[in-house]
């Protein structure tokens, strides 16, 4: 059975609903992967069905880019769409070898250009299908990116332009308003069982729209639902950005599996199989873009991208779980979401109605 393809609302483009992020190949918190391996297992992902590849300059300082220019020429370019991002000053501000922080952004009109153009260059093609502002800030946008966008989709060489939001989960503002005032095709967001606020809310404007779409990352929970972890005394290692997260997360994440496990199970899948499938169940989703290490992966996460969607007495279940924290208490609760408004820079994780009477 083929992997899912799904049309974006709104936009010619039409992507698989597994799709291939290859910034696990960009640094080593994931895989240290030469550059013939990565290729073979992008290449091996087209020919299980992925159409949909994701990238961006900042992953590896363009080296991820610049793998994806013989999976194009293996694929054929019309065979493909391909999205990268924008918005990172790598010039001025390389950052250092294995380091995690955030480095300096630029979004003005004369570094998007030239960004586009060594992205074009970095992949071997003269049009990008879909050119996400990677991890913006509200005070990004403004008449000048708008007018770029405008530009570069009048010059052929971006079809549509979305939103990334990161690093960390949050910045809703961003994403409501990049859908619903500013244009965006797509908003990419941490969405996963487990987190599931800021896509919901998504996902509900594109559907009140009639055009756009929600991308997916971090799908498993950093790994939870992989079921990666056995113990909640799990250490990482220095290089393993997960080592930042709510120490909350592994424990309570380990027994959010204990309860949905059976009911996967029951269903003949695996829990990052279920994971896949309850994301592709959900309104105004189009594609996810989980960890792939390895051809094994690629294999796996297709089963969840393929077949039907979840029985209804499913999905209210995993709903009921969410909304009473799985019965574990408010420890139990996800992390925080990031805010460039609120004080402290976070807010409580929570689902908000997006105020879609905005809507012109």
């Amino acid at each position: 059975m083929a992997i899912q393809q799904r049309s974006i609302p709104g936009t010619d483009l039409s992507v698989s609903l597994l799709g291939f992020g290859n910034f696990t190949f960009g640094v080593n918190w994931w895989i240290d992967a030469t550059d013939d391996q990565a290729v073979a297992i992008q290449n091996a992902a087209y020919d299980l069905g992925v159409t949909f590849f994701d990238t961006a300059p900042a992953y590896g300082n363009w080296r991820a880019e610049k793998l994806l220019k013989p999976t194009i020429e293996y694929a054929g370019r019309d065979n493909l769409v391909i999205s990268t991002k924008y918005g990172y000053d790598l010039v001025s501000d390389p950052g250092e070898e294995g380091s995690h922080r955030e480095r300096r952004q630029d979004f003005s009109k004369a570094a998007i250009l030239a960004e586009c153009e060594r992205s074009l260059e970095n992949m071997g093609i003269d049009c990008i299908d879909l050119y996400q502002a990677h991890n913006i800030r509200y005070p990004h946008y403004n008449d000048e990116l708008l007018e770029t966008m405008g530009l570069l989709k009048q010059q052929g060489k971006v079809r549509e332009w979305g939103v990334a939001l990161g690093p960390a989960i949050g910045w809703r503002e961003e994403g409501h308003d990049g859908l619903l005032k500013f244009g965006a095709a797509t908003a990419q967001t941490v969405y996963n069982m487990y987190e599931q606020d800021l896509g919901r809310e998504l996902g509900e404007i594109c559907e009140h729209l009639g055009r756009g779409g929600v991308i997916a990352r971090v799908p498993t929970n950093s790994g939870m639902l992989d079921d990666e972890f056995k113990s909640p005394d799990h250490v990482f290692p220095p290089n393993d950005h997960r080592k930042f997260r709510d120490r909350n997360w592994l424990v309570y994440g380990l027994k959010k599996n204990d309860r949905v496990r059976p009911m996967a199970s029951d269903l003949g899948l695996n829990l990052r199989q279920f994971a896949m499938r309850w994301l592709a169940s959900q309104p105004g989703f189009v594609s996810v873009e989980p960890n792939i290490l390895s051809v094994d992966d690629v294999k796996d996460y297709a089963i969840g991208c393929t077949g039907d969607p979840l029985p209804a007495d499913v999905l209210e279940q995993i709903d009921a779980w969410y909304q009473s924290d799985f019965g574990l208490g408010d420890e139990a609760h996800p992390c925080d979401h990031k805010s460039t408004f609120a004080e402290g820079g976070a807010v409580r994780s929570q689902y908000i109605a997006p105020k879609l009477q905005a809507v012109g």
